[in-house]
């Protein structure tokens, strides 16, 4: 099992719960307000499923599918970090964006030499 493959799995199970939880989590609706971003929730919530669904699914069906959604929470991921080094967030509360933004990236790059 490669890298990619593993990863992909890896990022698009956490997206696909973390946008779920979006909508039903009254700990991320705090965060969101404490963002600023209330009135965004909803619409990071569908954008995390989407593109969770997006790369699990172009494993099965298209390296371009993926590689989209990889690039697209890639940049999602890059906001957030942005916006927790704003708030001047812990190294714990800002790490796992940093780290879900590069996973991304590299598999972005990845489906990219594919293509």
């Amino acid at each position: 099992m490669n890298l990619s493959l593993v990863g992909s799995i890896f990022s698009g199970v956490v997206f696909l719960f973390y946008g779920i939880n979006c909508f039903r989590s009254e700990f991320l609706k705090s965060e969101f307000v404490r963002f600023g971003l209330a009135n965004f929730r909803k619409l990071t919530g569908a954008l995390q499923i989407l593109g969770g669904s997006a790369l699990l699914l172009g494993l099965y069906t298209s390296n371009l599918l993926a590689f989209l959604a990889a690039t697209g929470l890639s940049l999602l991921m890059a906001l957030g970090f942005a916006l927790r080094l704003k708030l001047k967030d812990s190294f714990i509360e800002t790490a796992p964006s940093l780290l879900l933004a590069m996973l991304n990236a590299y598999l972005a790059w990845t489906y990219w030499q594919i293509l």
